[in-house]
């Protein structure tokens, strides 16, 4: 098959021999569970269940809520003991709501619904039972997979795309996953072919996992509308639209979608749900998360519950054997540092990497010698040390002017800077100054409209008391009138 060349991208360090001969090990049961109510885009999910409520594994507890939400289910069985605040699996180290549960150690299941005959079910079907068993994007997006499974009512779509390409340094949880459940995932593949109605399934597997490699074509034999396609090993072949465009040398319009050129995108983990969920009624209560870095005493590929702890990821892998210099969540390039290790695993976490200063290789930053090295790295065709010369001197608009809010955040701007300038860090900044800025005015309109509207509402209310007062008055002149004569 042909493959398309993308622009830029980098090669970095891949640190993948710590965990890609690492069978995926099941994480034994702990003992208290934390669910966050938003561990996908979109509106949190509202509980179903009240605390000292006894649940079994699988059940639901929290009901996806609106248009892009998503179902949340118990891991395990036990008791209820929160439903309250506890710090979210996010950078700011805030709290978020969240479900607690106290496991009591039997792991009881829950009545699952009815296996679905995938090859006799209408698409409604197959996308209804997804959004039941609250799968969503396992790559990272987390975005509700039922949603992107009815695009097909909108668009015409042609190629299903899967993501199993894992181009981030460390992460082998999907290499692992296609070495292990490759026909799981390649059923489920079929399963959301058949959803979106497309003529043809294309696999993106980077070319340094050639045992991934090898399974999924095996696995693949018997659908000829699935191929497995290998591409070359480098970051950030993972963004979808860049995969897309090396896959099908169809370029995605700016701010627009995959689905606007008739391809939808899949992580491999996620087929692998879906095919859990569709066939056997098994909803998304558990993921697989690479531990790794070199601050970890014994770096492995997990099968996790979601809501565990990360630090008893941690603890299983032999625990610390140094200080790390960062703890991230994700991948070393796009990954959000993490605050405490109390924070829970959800549905979107792919890895927890504990690293040294070998790993981060800290250096100090010096003035931009204008290289352009960042200009040839960007895989979107931007023009990294202008946005940034913008963003220092707070003119945000002329940077966007320049792509800002095309950036995809990929860090291979950062890379590869001589000059050790974290250019990243300065666009996400940007970005979220700039989404603060449109939040406040946003408010700012709403305030103005909702006054505007009630001085209308004031004024007709007082236009109407008004006229009933004259009308009142005119109708008692007139009984005046009426008893004098």
């Amino acid at each position: 098959m042909k493959l398309f060349r993308i622009r830029g991208g980098v090669h970095p360090t891949e640190n993948k021999h710590l965990t890609e001969d690492k069978p995926i090990t099941p994480l034994p049961l702990f003992f208290l569970y934390h669910i966050p109510l938003q561990q996908h885009i979109g509106a949190p999910a509202e509980p179903e269940v009240e605390i000292g409520d006894h649940v079994l594994k699988g059940q639901l507890i929290a009901a996806g809520r609106g248009m892009i939400s998503a179902n949340i289910h118990a891991p395990t069985s036990g008791k209820i003991a929160a439903i309250g605040p506890y710090i979210a699996p996010h950078a700011s180290g805030l709290q978020g709501r969240t479900i607690t549960i106290e496991a009591d150690g039997k792991d009881e299941w829950a009545e699952l619904p009815e296996p679905l005959d995938w090859q006799e079910a209408t698409p409604a079907e197959i996308s209804k039972r997804v959004a039941d068993c609250g799968i969503v994007g396992m790559g990272g997006a987390t975005f509700p997979s039922a949603v992107k499974l009815n695009l097909g009512n909108r668009y015409d779509l042609k190629t299903l795309v899967i993501n199993g390409s894992e181009c981030e340094p460390y992460l082998t949880c999907d290499d692992r996953l296609m070495q292990e459940e490759a026909q799981a995932i390649i059923n489920g593949i079929a399963i959301m072919s058949k959803a979106l109605g497309v003529e043809n399934a294309l696999v993106g597997i980077e070319k340094n996992k050639p045992e991934a490699i090898a399974k999924m074509k095996m696995a693949a034999q018997e659908f000829d509308t699935i191929s497995v396609v290998a591409l070359p090993t480098r970051y950030p072949m993972g963004s979808e639209k860049h995969l897309v465009q090396a896959l099908t040398g169809k370029e995605t319009p700016a701010r627009g979608l995959t689905a606007d050129i008739g391809v939808v995108v899949h992580n491999v983990a996620t087929a692998k749900a879906v095919f859990e969920g569709v066939t056997k009624g098994t909803p998304l209560i558990e993921r697989v998360v690479t531990v790794s870095g070199r601050a970890i005493h014994t770096p492995r590929n997990l099968s996790v519950l979601i809501g565990t702890p990360i630090e008893e990821l941690i603890e299983f892998c032999g625990g610390l054997d140094e200080i790390p210099q960062q703890i991230l969540s994700g991948g070393p390039m796009m990954g959000q540092p993490l605050r405490s290790t109390s924070i829970p695993i959800v549905k979107g976490v792919n890895g927890v990497l504990a690293l040294n200063r070998e790993d981060v290789k800290q250096d100090d930053q010096m003035p931009c010698i204008r290289c352009a090295s960042c200009v040839t790295a960007c895989p979107c065709g931007l023009v990294p040390l202008e946005m940034a010369a913008f963003i220092r001197n707070d003119d945000l608009e002329g940077a966007v002017k320049l792509g800002l809010q095309d950036c995809i955040s990929c860090g291979s701007c950062s890379y590869t800077c001589p000059s050790h300038i974290p250019l990243v860090h300065s666009f996400n900044y940007a970005k979220g100054k700039l989404t603060e800025t449109q939040r406040t005015q946003h408010r700012q309109e709403e305030t103005k409209r909702l006054a505007e509207a009630r001085t209308i509402r004031m004024e007709a209310e007082a236009k109407a008391k008004r006229e009933a007062m004259m009308r009142k008055k005119a109708a008692m002149a007139a009984k005046r009138k009426k008893s004098a004569s």
